[in-house]
């Protein structure tokens, strides 16, 4: 997602933001310290960015501050053009039979590991396996989940009775085979996502080693993390994909405070940002001129109940459809949030395929009146009180006062904010399942299909359903468009499914994320892609 970067938990309020403080941008802007390891003019930039929730290994990151190491550090087998398009990267082909149960990824011929090791088939068989297997607690373990055996290495319950899945097999150096145990049509789109990334040899003398410094076969190495810093990558001058970097590397630079990182932005110190503040959204196209970029991604912000409070745990949908009546997103889009993101009417974000207008009704209409009286029909809220967890270095504040305002105003039921100091602490709460009503939730798609807007945030036991929604037929609803024969079958099936959610109301959908970001003028050819992360290897310094 990133093209198709990996799916992941987003920081920002306003357009998948990146928190940014101020830390400063570096000391070496502009210049490299090795120089002419890119492909093209040499030169270091800075981009906002903020600290990792976990070591970065490819299984263990589910969020976008490690996300955006893990996807230029590591490259997939595939990733996705503008329009959502397959793109061979690392694989020179992938190849379903007839009922796709079965795939055959070819790999392309001369890759290696930043530590010059060769990436063979076996680096990805080896790497899916330690991740599957249950002992090694990968929080992205579920995306083998469809793989044969999987259930040996990540039984429901108690320890592997096997060491590797069964359906993973090498057939020569630069080739191997996928069994699934059931027809999976979109197969090939989710190996897109960083999961499925190899790993060299070195990873398993010391995995938690190896997360402090990993060592990839992306178009960037890590040069150094610097802890609530910076992390630096260095263009890996071996590297293989049409995607070589045109620059020397790229300062992540850690920010606990957007506006900060905007003025550092306008005066030079910083020259890549990812999100505008609030604050700075009615100007920054008159600061910026021809350098702001305004677009649209795939992703979108909800608020998620969670299932396991006393609030939730069972309580009749019919409270949350008059909730989400209750909140008037088109005023708050058009003030609070200065019309830089667009009003969501489903779960799924304009631009996946499967995406489908109005698909939740008169539910994410504003209806005051409907909206009491769903709740007041349903029993009410319990104790007529919510709250709404957000991370406060995000932006959030302000849109989360206005919704919790518009809900008061409209069915007299208490709504707060309920403010964690960063982005990591909110993950970690509900990680912990210490949420104690309601949570943001901001979510960028693993790949350009409906599915990656359902299943993985809403399927039972899936890694990012932090709300721990479960139920039996939206999860036989999903199993139905995993099984369909064909991708247009699936997507189709994955439109019903969300048609069902609208019942069950996992999650209130809000909006749909826009990029509202810029640039300095010492760097040139800046872009986002679909997944409104900047497209670092393309960016050049002047």
């Amino acid at each position: 997602m990133r093209g198709a970067r990996s799916a992941k938990w987003v920081a920002g309020a306003i357009g998948v933001a990146l928190v940014a403080s101020a830390c400063g941008s570096g000391d070496d802007n502009g210049s490299s310290d090795e120089g002419g390891s890119g492909g093209g003019g040499g030169g270091v930039f800075t981009v906002d960015s903020g600290e990792p929730q976990n070591p970065l290994i490819p299984t263990d990151t589910n969020e976008q501050y490690g996300a955006l190491v893990i996807d230029n550090v590591f490259a997939n087998l595939v990733n996705f053009d503008d329009d959502g398009g397959l793109v061979y990267t690392a694989a020179e082909s992938i190849e379903a039979n007839d009922d796709a149960t079965e795939w055959t990824v070819t790999l392309k011929d001369g890759w290696t590991f930043h530590d010059g090791e060769a990436v063979t088939a076996e680096s990805y068989v080896n790497a899916w396996n330690w991740a599957a297997n249950i002992s090694n607690n990968q929080k992205n373990s579920y995306w083998f989940q469809e793989i044969e055996g999987y259930d040996e290495v990540h039984p429901e319950e108690g320890d592997a009775t096997a060491e590797e899945m069964s359906g993973l097999e090498v057939v020569d150096e630069l080739t191997f085979t996928i069994k699934l145990t059931d027809t999976v049509s979109y197969f090939n789109y989710k190996l897109g996502y960083n999961p499925f990334t190899p790993l060299p040899s070195s990873f398993y003398d010391d995995p938690e080693a190896f997360g402090e410094a990993p060592i990839g076969n992306g178009a960037y190495k890590l040069a150094s993390w610097e802890r609530e810093r910076k992390i630096t990558l260095e263009a890996y001058e071996d590297y293989q994909g049409d995607n070589k970097a045109q620059n020397d590397g790229v300062e992540l630079v850690t920010y606990t405070n957007l506006n900060a990182a905007y003025q550092d932005l306008l005066s030079g110190s910083l020259d890549v940002i990812r999100q505008v503040d609030a604050q700075n959204l009615p100007v920054f196209q008159d600061d910026l001129g021809d350098r702001a970029i305004s677009q649209p991604y795939m992703a979108n912000q909800t608020i998620v109940p969670v299932f396991y409070s006393e609030t939730w745990e069972d309580i009749d949908p019919q409270v949350l459809q008059g909730l989400s009546m209750a909140i008037d997103r088109e005023t708050i889009v058009n003030t609070v949030m200065n019309n830089s993101v667009t009003v969501a009417t489903g779960f799924v974000a304009p631009g996946a395929m499967g995406h489908e207008e109005n698909a939740g009704g008169e539910v994410m209409q504003y209806d005051p009146e409907k909206a009491k009286e769903l709740i007041e029909d349903a029993g009410g809220v319990p104790g007529n009180e919510i709250s709404i967890q957000y991370n406060s270095d995000g932006g959030h504040e302000p849109w989360v006062t206005a919704v919790c305002n518009s809900i008061r105003q409209a069915t007299d039921v208490e709504c707060t904010g309920d403010a964690k100091p960063d982005f990591q602490t909110d993950l970690n709460s509900r990680d912990a399942k210490e949420v104690k009503s309601m949570y943001r939730g901001g979510w960028i798609a693993d790949y350009p299909l409906n599915v990656a807007f359902m299943k993985e945030l809403y399927g039972t036991g899936s890694s990012a359903n932090t709300g721990f929604f479960s139920n039996e037929e939206v999860d036989q609803l999903f199993a139905d468009g995993d099984s369909a024969a064909s991708l247009e079958e699936t997507v189709a099936a994955y439109a019903e499914a969300e048609k069902a959610l609208f019942e069950y109301m996992p999650a209130i959908p809000l909006w749909h994320q826009g990029v509202n970001g810029g640039y300095s003028e010492n760097v040139e050819n800046v872009r986002f892609d679909v997944t409104g992360q900047p497209i670092l290897t393309e960016v050049t310094v002047n």
